[in-house]
């Protein structure tokens, strides 16, 4: 493995009727709050009414930004920085999903910032600073309640990356299953594609000899795919979203690519798509993500193999390492179509109109991942075969 360093100072709170900790953990930071939710669920389910019940206890001065997208866009972050400088807020609440802690984080940071947010997201500008802010998190997908990255939509120019900085880990998360037990069924499967593809982000690697970081991937992917199957005929089982909810932090808090640099040529691939098509996430990365593996399984088959047998139950017997990681891709394709998740890209309507402007896109920033570099042709040829 790769020397490294591991830094994540986020205070994680898990588990039921958590929440009530904000009146511990807010009074830390301020009495100014921004509360930062999405597009109103939390009001039909009834914690918006718990969460301003509470701040409203410990004297809190509340002002809201609300309407987050899945998607999040610069538009609403601008409006969040807005308030922020406004009002002088002095901490904020996220009470959401992934989009709406990332949007929470662009908020914080912007906040802090004497240009335009959008450079921090493009990178012409550092996030050196950024507000305090908490997170009351209602959906297991994208790990963003522990650690300190966010991607943000530009629908003006359509364009859409990630960013972070040490400065946008969140003080706290509260993690609460019951929080969950509304999300809907697609969008409970889109947290769950979205957590594994985390995971295989950073399982492919060039790093040596990494045998627990590959257990650690390993297990995480073994648990989702046994809990899935059973959370989805019963949405309000605290026992399984509360193991879902936790697998989704553990995929992306950092722990597990301690020595060594994933990948990430997926997500890269996904953000140019939904910079043009504006659809969820997830959805695309279950299409992306086995046509990324079969166009770079030859880079090291040995890695597809082991992943195969260990994850996926393929039989070695009497077959090379491409052959058995060909066959854990399938397998792989197959459980994520059996959970409900699209297969390609004609599922959203995407034709191969706009596969140059996708493709373009994706190269803004010239080449990219880590276990395989992709060129333009290699974009367009995986985007073709995802249609």
């Amino acid at each position: 493995m790769n020397s490294f360093a591991f830094y994540n100072p986020t205070k994680l709170i898990f588990g039921k009727d958590e929440v009530e900790k904000l009146k511990e953990e807010i009074p830390q930071y301020g009495k100014k709050v921004l509360l930062v939710y999405g597009g109103g669920s939390i009001k039909r389910n009834g914690l918006y009414d718990r969460v301003t019940g509470l701040l409203k206890e410990i004297d809190a001065e509340v002002h809201e930004l609300s309407g987050v997208e899945p998607n999040p866009r610069i538009s609403t972050v601008r409006r969040g920085v807005e308030i922020c400088k406004n009002e002088g807020i002095e901490v904020l609440l996220a009470v959401g999903g992934g989009s709406v802690i990332d949007c929470t984080k662009a908020v914080a940071a912007g906040a802090k910032y004497d240009g335009d947010a959008w450079d921090l997201v493009t990178k012409k500008a550092a996030a050196e600073e950024a507000l305090p802010f908490g997170t009351v998190l209602t959906l297991a997908a994208t790990g963003s309640e522990m650690n300190a990255g966010s991607v943000i939509t530009n629908w003006e120019t359509h364009e859409k990356y990630g960013w972070g900085s040490p400065a946008v880990f969140p003080k706290f998360s509260i993690l609460d299953p019951q929080n969950t037990f509304t999300v809907p069924r697609d969008q409970t499967i889109y947290g769950m594609v979205d957590m594994m593809s985390h995971v295989f982000e950073q399982y492919f690697h060039n790093a040596t000899h990494t045998p627990l970081q590959d257990r650690l991937c390993e297990s995480t992917l073994k648990t989702v795919i046994e809990t899935a199957p059973q959370l989805l005929d019963n949405l309000e089982s605290y026992e399984h979203r509360e193991t879902i909810l936790y697998s989704g932090t553990i995929a992306l808090n950092g722990m597990l690519q301690m020595g060594y640099r994933g990948d990430w040529a997926t997500h890269n691939i996904e953000h140019a798509v939904s910079a043009v098509y504006d659809i969820p996430h997830a959805g695309g990365l279950a299409i992306l993500f086995p046509n990324w593996m079969r166009h770079n399984i030859d880079v090291n088959p040995a890695r597809f193999a082991q992943m195969a047998v260990r994850v996926f139950d393929v039989d070695p017997e009497g077959k090379t390492d491409k052959e058995i990681g060909l066959e854990g891709i399938d397998k792989l394709s197959a459980f994520w179509s059996s959970l409900g998740a699209p297969s390609k890209l004609a599922d959203y309507d995407i034709n191969d109109e706009n596969i140059d402007v996708m493709a373009d896109k994706a190269m803004a920033n010239g080449e990219f991942g880590y276990f395989s570099s992709l060129k333009h042709e290699d974009v367009k040829a995986i985007l073709k075969a995802s249609l």
